[in-house]
């Protein structure tokens, strides 16, 4: 019996476990016009404050809706809260609509992008003022880019099956170990997310806006595409940061992970330093490090901890382990009107459930090439039959395929036992429609939306269709999980706690800046603020 055969049968004894998975859904829509262009509009008042609803916030941008559910433990319940706040949102939006793709609609220039606003208090300033030295950095078109975030834990019972009995603080160690093998595993073989449920086969030409790219891109209308790519969007002209591949952050431990994040933050950016931090007395970014702050860090996953109030993300880590994972790959699915279905969270509870339970030897540098160039090719080149993939510096060759088969030869194993858990085929279904996609790749999302794209002439006509089709059903939806009333009471809240916020500011912005800035080099912190 294998070490995955073994952990597999010590979590299956108690059938409960599965049933106990913790998900919260995260997704990104831009507000856009009948015409298909960017809204210009400020987000919506009575949509409640961005600083501190709940439910609905803004990105990048004042355009850029961002939708987040609580964690739940049922799937359906998940998707119901997520359509929800679908519901009241495009209730409140008059004639606009959320594009339903996650590369942007038509935008004529960078100009028309205005970066969202949190109000006038320190915390909401500097949120802003994030943005702007994003926008500075990598341009504003790369920022407005939508995806969908997967947050994922599993439960104590998991980790009482797998490790027995522990104290607290070997219980923290072992969690952090354990989801690091996670993610280790995730960078191998997480191309089979962009391989399955990939969305962005194709940009609108606005999106590239003079810059160089030597992809052999096709052309109908308005739209650029490459026929067998499956997610232009984590492309190296999509939603990434090349620069930052050199930081060579580690993953095989949460020290080591810790460390290499620490050190970015603390590294000052040559590139970055010529933009300047105050000039003429305006900030055009918050530091001239690296990294501004750590949520700059670009990769497609990330370990999570819930971070008390004024706690910094590493911080929260470093204090009690790893608490969850975050899946940052996942295109917004065109094909439905939430941007995410039923299938895909099956999906990724299938494929989290193998990377943790799966062997995860450390990776070194080498390895860490290895699996971007996996990754590239799936992204760019990922439809087509018998694409060969190396796992490993010195590992063994297979296509594509052939891969997939023997991922899902244990992913079927989970299945089962998930099914006997819930009581029902829905695991199994999963495996047997991907498993079809493989046999045919232009099944898949990508394929099927690139179809759809030269059949109409276009992704500015994709998008206005499906946008069109997906107000009608939001706007029909009717309430599952939340209420009118309960939406509206978070409205009229989060203004009142953003006013709070507001009026107990005892500092001015430059000095909150270098109080929170404080970690730095006190010669660093005071030059920024000159």
């Amino acid at each position: 019996m294998t070490n995955f055969a073994k952990r597999l049968d010590q979590v299956a004894k108690e059938k409960t476990i599965f049933q106990q998975f913790g998900r919260g859904v995260e997704r990104e829509s831009l507000r856009y016009t009948n015409d298909g262009q960017l809204a210009t509009t400020p987000h919506p008042q009575a949509l409640g404050s961005a600083l501190t609803n709940e439910y609905i916030t803004t990105d990048f941008a004042e355009s850029l809706l961002e939708f987040i559910t609580p964690v739940s433990r049922d799937v359906d319940t998940l998707l119901n809260q997520l359509s929800d706040i679908h519901h009241f949102t495009q209730s409140k939006l008059g004639d606009e609509k959320l594009w339903p793709l996650s590369m942007p609609c038509y935008v004529g220039s960078e100009d028309d992008i205005t970066l969202a606003q949190y109000g006038s208090s320190n915390s909401g300033r500097m949120k802003t003022l994030y943005r702007q030295g994003l926008k500075h950095r990598y341009g504003s078109l790369m920022q407005v880019i939508s995806g969908v975030h997967f947050n994922f834990s599993f439960p104590e019972t998991f980790w009482d099956a797998l490790f027995g009995e522990q104290d607290e603080q070997t219980r923290q160690d072992a969690k952090s170990e354990a989801y690091f093998g996670l993610i280790r595993n995730y960078y191998r073989f997480g191309w089979l997310i962009p391989y399955f449920f990939g969305a962005s086969p194709a940009i609108c030409s606005s999106f590239i806006q003079g810059k160089e790219t030597k992809l052999p891109f096709e052309k109908i209308g308005g739209t650029l595409y490459l026929p067998k790519a499956t997610s232009l969007r984590l492309s190296d002209l999509g939603y990434t940061n090349s620069g930052q591949s050199a930081l060579k952050i580690g993953f095989n431990s949460l020290d080591q992970y810790l460390e290499g994040l620490n050190q970015a933050i603390h590294t000052p950016s040559e590139e970055f330093a010529k933009i300047g931090v105050k000039v003429d007395g305006e900030y055009r970014q918050l530091n001239d490090y690296v990294l501004q702050i750590e949520n700059e860090l670009y990769a497609p996953i990330r370990p999570k901890r819930v971070a008390s109030s004024g706690e910094k993300p590493s911080e929260a880590l470093s204090r009690g382990g790893v608490e969850y994972i975050e899946v940052r790959s996942l295109d917004v699915n065109p094909f439905s009107p939430i941007g995410i279905t039923a299938d895909q969270v099956r999906f990724l509870d299938l494929f989290l459930t193998w990377c943790v339970l799966k062997d995860s030897e450390p990776m070194d540098d080498c390895e860490l090439a290895c699996w971007r160039e996996n990754w590239n090719k799936v992204i760019t080149e990922g439809r087509q039959v018998g694409l060969p993939l190396q796992i490993g510096c010195h590992g063994e060759v297979l296509d594509s395929q052939s891969w997939v088969k023997r991922v899902f030869a244990d992913l079927r194993e989970i299945a089962k036992l998930m099914d006997a858990a819930h009581g029902n085929n829905d695991y199994q279904q999963v495996c047997d429609t991907l498993e079809s996609w493989n046999e045919d790749p232009e099944r898949s999302i990508s394929g099927r939306i690139l179809k759809k794209t030269i059949e109409l002439g276009g992704l500015g006509k994709v998008g206005c269709e499906l946008g069109k089709e997906y107000r009608q059903k939001n706007l029909s939806h009717e309430y599952q999980v939340y209420s009118s009333d309960l939406m509206e009471n978070e409205v009229i809240r989060s203004v009142e706690v953003q006013k709070v916020i507001e009026a107990s500011d005892s500092v001015n912005f430059d000095d909150f800046l270098s109080d929170y800035f404080a970690y730095l080099t006190p010669e660093r912190a005071q030059a920024m603020n000159q």
